[in-house]
């Protein structure tokens, strides 16, 4: 691996629009972004130079909510979902991710999902992970939920505590608002987002403890990250009312959503940004994630199991994609979701932006379809002409 590569005459989206521009990488970091860039080490140190004319150059996607060592279980054992692969991430453009349990925390725990984080962080990304799970009280590595995000370098919050859900333990008012005052402190004492991941259901209480506690306690909205905001349209009509208050609200991306449209009111990604986008919500306000390897369980009105899915990593690029070619959403606001609104409500510092100073996580797009050609994971060329370049430990046959 070059220690220096120099990527030119790329449309840079910062995320914003920065016109025709080169990009320095140097040791994992991005050195400089600027025009006819020169890397002259007079022949001591090998400098890689790639020809990006045609692409547009917009930051490694980060994806905040995904099932790392797989997930599922609603209809018993045989639907517990496989764990994710390198290759499922880079090669569709994610360069950082944070893991979470959903519903099964006994056959699956915090000691597992820290190993697989650390795992995909040796294999070449940026990997996280939320303590607990849907339960309540929270299941935690150490003794405390404050103690593993104050003191576990990759736990960065808490989640996916589920609401308004059948699956969910059903959390009183207090406990949740206890999660999220414990979770704020230990961020603030730990320089950490401490942020909560919400699992939203589709039960007619939707947003009901989030806005209790926004409204009748002192902690912001900004404590909190709920998911799922787009599973029906009445939960979204809730999610947008909270939105126009300063909360993030986080799309959960279909690869199938021509399917399930037809079977519920799943809110199409790119139409949901779009109203959100014309009821002058902020562009900060959104993010989205894929729910990669989480199972997608259909249940009938009384609750019982009907059949199951899996979310998949590919989704979000195709809603990126869909923002751009189906509502005209400009480029560097849809990218936004999987880049840098992501890094701003998780307090991911270095990643996000395609500026000096931040991790060298870059993808490469061909300019007119944005299909996903090359992908860089702090300074590493992971995917190169869409050919996986670096391998998981035992994906290379």
């Amino acid at each position: 691996m070059a220690m220096v590569t120099l990527i030119r005459n790329a449309k840079v989206y910062q995320p914003e629009y920065a016109g025709v521009k080169d990009i320095l990488v140097l040791n994992g970091k991005i050195a400089a972004v600027g025009e006819k860039l020169k890397a002259d080490f007079g022949g001591s140190v090998e400098v890689e130079e790639l020809d990006a004319e045609g692409m547009a150059a917009v930051p490694g996607f980060i994806d905040s909510h995904e099932h790392i060592m797989g997930g599922g279980g609603e209809g018993g054992f045989a639907t517990r979902t496989p764990e994710a692969n390198l290759k499922d991430l880079v090669l569709n453009g994610i360069t950082t991710v944070v893991g979470c349990i959903g519903t099964d925390s006994v056959a699956r725990d915090m000691t597992a999902l820290l190993a697989k984080a650390h795992a995909l962080e040796a294999e070449g990304i940026t990997a996280y992970a939320y303590t607990g799970s849907y339960r309540v009280p929270i299941q935690t590595l150490t003794d405390s939920l404050m103690k593993d995000i104050m003191m576990l370098d990759k736990v960065i919050g808490v989640g996916e505590v589920a609401v308004s859900d059948h699956r969910s333990s059903q959390p009183t008012f207090e406990e949740f608002a206890r999660i999220a005052a414990d979770a704020r402190v230990a961020g603030m004492l730990s320089g950490k987002a401490g942020i909560v991941n919400v699992h939203l259901g589709d039960s007619a209480r939707k947003m009901d403890l989030i806005e209790r506690v926004i409204h009748e306690t002192e902690i912001p909205a900004s404590q909190f990250l709920p998911t799922h905001v787009n599973r029906n349209a009445a939960l979204f009509d809730n999610c947008l009312e909270l939105a126009k208050e300063g909360l993030t609200i986080d799309f959960t991306g279909n690869e199938d959503i021509d399917y399930w449209e037809t079977i519920c009111d799943e809110v199409r990604v790119c139409k949901g940004i779009r109203r959100l986008l014309d009821l002058g919500i902020s562009s900060d306000r959104f993010t989205i994630s894929s729910d990669g390897q989480g199972s997608m369980p259909v249940f009938n009105a009384a609750g019982e199991y009907q059949g199951i899915g899996i979310g998949k990593a590919s989704c979000l690029l195709k809603e990126v994609r869909e923002c751009v070619q189906k509502e005209g959403i400009p480029l560097e606001i849809a990218v936004k979701g999987i880049t840098s609104n992501v890094a701003s409500v998780l307090k991911l510092g270095a990643k996000g932006q395609l500026k000096a100073g931040f991790d060298a996580d870059i993808c490469l797009l061909a300019e007119d379809s944005l299909e996903l050609k090359t992908v860089m994971a702090k300074g590493q060329f992971v995917v190169r002409d869409g050919v996986q370049q670096v391998f998981g430990t035992f994906e290379r046959a």
